[in-house]
């Protein structure tokens, strides 16, 4: 029997877009382009364009820096280091988690796998609507973490204004440049190096449509963490579960966004009913309920599902960025489900906490990219790399004959060959290629 969907998310809003008129690709190619040929005089013009702010230096110096930090209160700098401390933490055992090892696969022949770092870091913390303090955490200073010698931090100006509070995150994170710098040219501007924005490797962090799109114009050039969308959020709950945490929940990120997912699966079809309903009473007094409420119109979805392992089916099909289990026995979903963004147990814990302070990464795949990649973690800023050396001589040439056997299946008559050279080095194999060429 298939589900019972008693919301459904409204097709035209899917199929069209937040805002369908905005050429999105074609506006992020033309800024990329300019950018190019023109360097810091075309980013300073879509500064000016796009954010109104065209400061002396778009990179603050260290005294601006202290300036910024000075205008920030205690609590929120202990918050800060504190939410940090969390996010280091968790980093510090994810890197200790993978090894670097050399083994030797026969007598004499070593194989090895390092971990590298990559050089140079570009790092996007989204301003406009909401300062985003918490990607100066999860992206600088994961990076840094993972051994990272140089990274640069982007994010725009608050109303014409320096974000002192972002500032203050970016910093204490181990930003090693900050630019108070937006958009589309702020990616454009470290994926292709000007004047005044450095050549990056790498770009991580999320933003918005343009953002999203810049990053995909230019991977390739960089690299990037994941082409993000919309924030998401599934919740998977049975009859146990409470009404007002569930629809508390799920408004808490149809506010990211006009374009939300925000998804219900329950086995209960009385919780799904007091869910929509308190959904609707809560908005009401929701400061941020202009947006979320337009994001639970059309793209919030309550899903009744005949057994909770129908509901895990569910969520798997989803492949949800934020995948939260409010259920009698949360644990479960450890071994029934497998396609998350991240997993959130318990009526104790909440997608938010994920977001802002816990110490998981908040940089998670989205549009079912989950099926496929998991998040933003310290493996992302490494390169795993491996190295070969065979020291014995016999060995050598048992693998110079195995490679001229194995090269020529294929055709490849150059691989071949280099296989032949060692055999006839140490085991004295005869090749009348090596005769007449000698």
């Amino acid at each position: 029997m298939a589900p019972t969907y008693l919301k459904e998310a409204n097709p035209a809003a899917k199929a069209a877009g937040v805002n369908p008129s905005l050429d999105v690709t074609g506006i992020v190619k033309g800024v990329i382009d300019t950018i190019r040929k023109d360097g810091d005089d075309a980013v300073r013009r879509y500064s000016e364009q796009f954010d109104k702010w065209s400061p002396p230096s778009f990179k603050l110096s260290k005294a601006d820096i202290e300036h910024a930090i000075s205008q920030v209160s205690e609590q929120v700098l202990r918050d800060i280091q504190t939410v940090q401390s969390n996010v280091r933490k968790f980093a510090l055992a994810q890197k200790d988690s993978l090894n670097e090892f050399e083994l030797e696969m026969a007598p004499g022949v070593f194989l090895g796998q390092k971990h590298n770092p990559i050089d140079s870091v570009g790092t996007y913390i989204p301003g406009g609507r909401y300062p985003l303090l918490a990607s100066a955490h999860m992206t600088i200073l994961t990076a840094k973490v993972a051994g990272v010698r140089n990274v640069i931090g982007c994010t725009p100006p608050a109303a014409g204004k320096i974000p002192n509070e972002t500032v203050a995150a970016m910093h204490f994170a181990g930003a090693d440049e900050i630019f108070i710098l937006g958009g589309i040219q702020a990616i454009a501007a470290m994926a292709i190096g000007t004047d005044s924005v450095p050549k990056v490797d790498f770009i991580a962090g999320p933003g918005n449509a343009f953002v999203a799109e810049a990053k995909r114009q230019l991977f390739g050039e960089i690299g990037i963490d994941l082409f993000a969308g919309p924030t998401e959020v599934l919740i998977v709950a049975d009859e146990t579960a409470d009404a007002f945490m569930v629809a508390t929940d799920l408004l808490s990120q149809a506010e990211h966004g006009p374009d939300s997912p925000a998804v219900l699966a329950t086995t209960s079809a009385d919780l799904a009913r007091k869910t929509m309903s308190l959904c609707d009473e809560l908005l009401k007094g929701l400061a941020t309920a202009p947006i979320a409420s337009v994001s639970w119109r059309d793209y919030g979805e309550v899903i009744l599902a005949e057994s909770l392992d129908e509901a895990y089916h569910i969520a798997d099909e989803y492949a949800s960025e934020h995948v939260q289990i409010l259920t009698s026995r949360p644990r479960d979903a450890l071994e029934k489900m497998k396609n998350y963004g991240a997993l959130f147990l318990g009526p104790m814990t909440c997608v938010s906490y994920g977001d802002k302070c816990i110490g998981t990464n908040h940089v998670l795949p989205t549009k079912g990219a989950a099926r496929y990649t998991g998040g933003l973690w310290v493996g992302k800023f490494l390169r795993t790399v491996t190295y070969q050396e065979v020291r014995s001589a016999e060995e050598s040439g048992k693998l110079g004959r195995l490679c001229g056997r194995a090269a020529r299946v294929e055709l490849f008559e150059g691989h071949a060959r280099s296989g032949d050279l060692r055999a006839h080095l140490h085991l004295k194999d005869e090749f009348d290629w090596i005769k007449s060429e000698s």
